[in-house]
């Protein structure tokens, strides 16, 4: 019996490359083992077949961002790992059109952003991009989030006005927003700067009562029609 090797140096004997070479096509997600894709270059082989993919590039793999449907009652930023814990290969969106390879690294370090309190469901984004984080911490403020909110009790007559612009939250002034009914019980707000417990405040100001909200959009980049707990990939030219 052959003694057990590294994977990485049995794919540089495979493909006659460097062992660093080898290391990025075992990270990149395009080597098999027994026909099972095996990311950790460190991984131990004995006699099990290990193929690398004809298609297979050098390319370094570029750090994920995800955009998640959290569901309602899942406490994603508290603890960041609640909605790691949620994505899977098996709750990828079967409509994703990125074309990203799914690979097992992209569910690893992955940093919850724009905060969405526990009981709303929404967009939600997930990432290991500094270039994301950095754009959806110090530029969240400027970035237009759209909500649908369904509310109860009778609205007055100025009160539409009152929530586009003149209310208070946490001793501030919420800058002037866009809402409008999208039927008869569910206000859409579309809104800069929004804090956690801001929508049910103002309602509240206002005499309704909020029986959900949900995220549809951060800037440019919508939840669209993807069911709850699903989620998919931010392609890398897309922007918020």
């Amino acid at each position: 019996m052959s003694a057990s090797v590294r994977l990485a140096k049995r794919v540089a004997e495979l493909a006659g490359c460097s062992r660093s070479e080898a290391e990025q096509y075992i990270q990149g997600g395009w080597v098999r083992v027994d026909g099972q894709v095996v990311e950790r270059p460190q991984h131990m082989v004995d006699g099990e077949a290990v193929t690398l993919d004809p298609a297979a590039t050098l390319a370094v793999a570029e750090p994920a961002t995800l955009l998640f449907h959290k569901p309602a009652g899942l406490d994603a930023f508290a603890q960041s790992d609640a909605a790691a814990r949620a994505i899977s290969a098996d709750t990828r969106w079967d409509e994703d059109a990125s074309g990203m390879r799914l690979l097992q690294r992209h569910f690893h370090r992955l940093t919850p952003l724009a905060p969405l309190e526990t009981d709303a469901s929404g967009l939600i984004v997930l990432t290991q991009d500094g270039r994301v984080w950095r754009r959806l911490t110090e530029d969240l403020d400027g970035i237009e989030q759209e909500f649908v909110v369904e509310v109860t009790g009778t609205l007055p007559i100025y009160g539409l006005g009152r929530l586009k612009h003149g209310l208070q939250f946490d001793g501030r002034p919420v800058p002037p927003c866009k809402v409008s009914w999208q039927n008869e019980t569910r206000l859409r707000f579309a809104i800069k700067g929004v804090r956690p417990g801001q929508l049910r405040d103002v309602c509240a100001q206002v005499g309704l009562g909020v029986v959900s909200i949900r995220r549809l959009r951060i800037g440019r980049i919508a939840l669209s029609k993807m069911p709850v707990g699903a989620w998919r990939y931010l392609p890398v030219d897309e922007r918020f």
